[in-house]
């Protein structure tokens, strides 16, 4: 099977190629601005086949830009799925393209994950649809909002850490998955775990993340395939409680989807009035929210244990700032937006473990115009890759981009974070088992392949700031 499929792929990729718009490689021969080095791999497929093996193998995806990077410098290009893709990890570069002041890019991401999370999500949308999608959006980030979220995270957080001590062993990223889309679904649908829809919709959701990396093949053994099943099981089961809502008016529901479909009904007298988001947008965007808000958290929750474990000092600090006895309001009650505030350190080390993780590689681009990066001229059309990790290695921090596309859910992330990691250092003392630095294979964002195992032992009254 696994040949049959690897021969499909080279087909597809040549078909394609024979298609491709080819008028700007011709137009541009005739200008004496040089384009970046690199290489466009074999004929028709490029280095697609080396992009895919990079996927599979235990150092991910990003291994394949790291020696591109290596061999040709800051700015590089390759040819990925019959398309030309430049690599840029020049910090002033970076900030120019994320910035886009001159309006000369736009978000874009490879096919198989504009198809997976939908052409309405705010990662696929054009410069003005995006605008206009963000604006409805930013009330699930608000303070009251984070305020909320941060009481409930708190109180998920302490009832699941309850259960770790009989355990034996804890897998991080298994629980951090399942903690962060509980809290995501609490916070966007309101359903709890006693709901039947829960388990079917985290299923749909894993088939979908699964996928992002896949060769877009829709045929039934491919991986994109089960991913796209995902999709559709996840937006029959939100369409349902959508219609059940409208149905119902009089049920009351303070969540995000609520106040889409209120803000929507309020605004949108007739279908005609392009200012509300229309159904699909608003399913496309809660299945988007709920991946960001899970997989990437959960990611980012999993090293920053890892890395605790690995420096002791740090460890040490961050118990003594958490346990001291000015701090013991922050043991006996509900954490606050105001308590995450003051938690300085604990700050640093999250900021610090997303630096070094860099959950998300690089943030991608498309040029909308023909135009210039480090001297090499870049064509229209072309995707343009902003690579983070590498920039991650100067004291630029770039982990939730930058400019209008800014992450939405950037002090959402890091509030689940502090409110884990206090937590976690003020329940448990804890070792890792396996340290095994592998990523996963197939995953978008940057997962540990053991899970990072730990061994949980309860933190002593007396003891615990020693």
């Amino acid at each position: 099977m696994s040949a049959i499929y690897w021969m499909m792929l080279v087909f597809f990729l040549w078909i394609l190629h024979g298609i491709r718009n080819i008028s700007h490689r011709i137009c541009s021969e005739s200008t004496t601005m040089a384009t970046p080095p690199g290489s466009e791999g074999f004929p028709f497929i490029g280095e697609t086949l080396h992009f895919m093996a990079a996927i599979n193998s235990s150092k991910g995806f990003y291994n394949f830009v790291q020696l591109r990077r290596l061999r040709y410098g800051s700015c590089f290009r390759t040819n990925i799925f019959v398309e030309t893709h430049v690599f840029v990890s020049s910090t002033e570069s970076a900030k120019a393209i994320l910035n886009n002041d001159l309006g000369k890019f736009t978000k874009r991401y490879i096919r198989s994950i504009g198809e997976l999370v939908g052409h309405h999500s705010l990662l696929c949308a054009s410069r003005h649809t995006h605008k206009h999608i963000r604006s409805k959006l930013t009330n699930l980030f608000s303070t009251t909002s984070l305020s909320m979220f941060i009481k409930q995270f708190d109180e998920l957080i302490v009832k699941t850490l309850r259960g770790w001590e009989t355990k034996g062993t804890v897998i991080v990223l298994d629980e951090a998955l399942k903690i962060t889309f509980k809290a995501m679904c609490k916070t966007l649908m309101s359903l709890d775990c006693e709901d039947e829809e829960l388990e079917m919709l985290e299923k749909d959701v894993g088939c979908v993340c699964e996928a992002m990396l896949a060769f877009p093949l829709k045929f039934p053994w491919t991986r994109f395939y089960k991913g796209l099943q995902g999709r559709e099981r996840f937006m029959k089961t939100l369409e349902k409680i959508i219609n059940k809502r409208r149905e119902n008016p009089q049920e009351i529901h303070e969540d995000f989807l609520q106040h889409l479909l209120t803000e929507d009904d309020e605004t949108r007298p007739d279908d005609q009035n392009p200012s509300s988001l229309s159904d699909e947008q608003i399913k496309d965007n809660i299945l988007t929210m709920i991946i960001a808000g899970q997989d990437t958290t959960a990611s980012a929750i999993t090293w920053m244990v890892k890395y605790l474990d690995e420096n002791v000092d740090v460890l040490q600090k961050l118990r003594k700032e958490h346990l001291a006895p000015a701090k013991n309001a922050w043991n006996h009650s509900n954490l606050t937006l105001d308590d995450l505030n003051h938690m300085s350190y604990a700050s640093k080390v999250v900021k610090e473990t997303l630096r070094m993780a860099s959950i998300v590689p690089w943030f991608p681009r498309l040029a909308l115009e023909d135009c210039e990066i480090q001297g090499y001229k870049i064509k229209r059309g072309w995707n343009v890759n902003v690579d983070s990790r590498s920039i991650h290695h100067d004291p630029t921090f770039i982990a939730f981009g930058a400019g209008g596309r800014t992450c939405l859910g950037m002090n959402m992330a890091k509030a689940m974070m502090l409110v884990f990691l206090h937590r976690l250092i003020t329940t448990y003392r804890w070792e890792v088992i396996d340290s095994d630095t592998s990523v996963e294979k197939w995953a978008l964002f940057a997962r540990l392949r053991s899970g990072c195992p730990i061994q949980v032992t309860r933190v002593r009254p007396n003891s615990a700031a020693s």
